[in-house]
């Protein structure tokens, strides 16, 4: 047996009451997300309940061997939430495929920078703002919070799991934006360079789907290959208030 999945989907979760209270922030260009419990519990807004079944749905009709056998979500509600309506819509290979909690798929910590908008950060940590407009995001770690290498560092631990437990099977893996691109950076041996490029190119959307598929290389060793990023044909199929993209922000963003 090889060291990886057949098939390995990774989803971002569904569009969150954070997302909403985000969104709300920024259009009052409030220093602050108005939101009262950890982003650990935050949930999914009715729309992100749609993305989700939208989303189960879509795999439904498809032969169970092309659906997940095992799904592994972050620990947080709206990620967890997201992997339980998918599966309850009928989109895993049976009605009790295991849902497997790991810690470390959990959103990237923003630390003293949580709950703040872009405005927030820039006048309450200013030294912050300046920080990570000169190391970037993939360097910066705010104070008690991740930097995108501390994220990698955990994901790398992830994807060796993987490897031990799920070889040969269909994988699908609920999480957050950062950890889809930050997965893509490992999978794929990028740069920092090209992981960047990638997400100054497009935001992940809630619900979106980023596949690999299992191929045998000219030189006979196996290795998963992109097949298709950040793609919607669920979303794109229901009705057209189902589909959200997130637009990246410095400061402590709810992914």
């Amino acid at each position: 047996m090889g060291r990886w999945p057949e098939r390995l989907w990774i989803v971002r979760h569904g569009e969150s009451a954070g997302n909403v209270a985000r969104d709300a922030a920024d259009a009052r260009g409030a220093e602050r997300i108005e939101l009262a419990t950890r982003d650990v519990d935050i949930v999914l807004s009715d729309r992100g309940q749609e993305q989700a079944r939208a989303l189960g749905n879509w795999f439904a009709r498809c032969e169970a061997v092309d659906r997940p056998d095992i799904i592994l979500a972050s620990p947080y509600a709206r990620a967890c939430t997201t992997a339980a309506l998918f599966r309850d819509a009928g989109g895993a290979a049976t009605a009790d495929t295991a849902i497997c909690v790991d810690e470390r798929l959990r959103e990237k910590e923003f630390g003293i920078l949580d709950g703040l908008t872009v405005t927030g950060v820039a006048a309450v940590y200013p030294d912050q703002a300046e920080f990570r407009r000169l190391l970037g995001k993939f360097y910066h770690r705010p104070p008690g919070g991740e930097s995108w290498c501390d994220v990698i560092f955990r994901l790398r631990s992830l994807l060796d799991t993987v490897a031990l437990h799920h070889a040969g099977q269909r994988v699908m893996i609920v999480a957050h934006q950062v950890v889809v691109l930050c997965l893509r950076y490992v999978i794929e041996n990028m740069t920092e360079e090209q992981i960047l490029a990638i997400d100054r190119a497009g935001d992940v959307a809630n619900a979106s789907i980023t596949e690999y598929r299992l191929e045998t290389g000219d030189d006979g060793n196996e290795g998963l290959v992109l097949s298709r990023y950040n793609a919607v044909p669920h979303l794109d199929a229901a009705a057209p208030q189902a589909f959200t993209a997130e637009p990246d922000r410095t400061g402590g963003v709810r992914g």
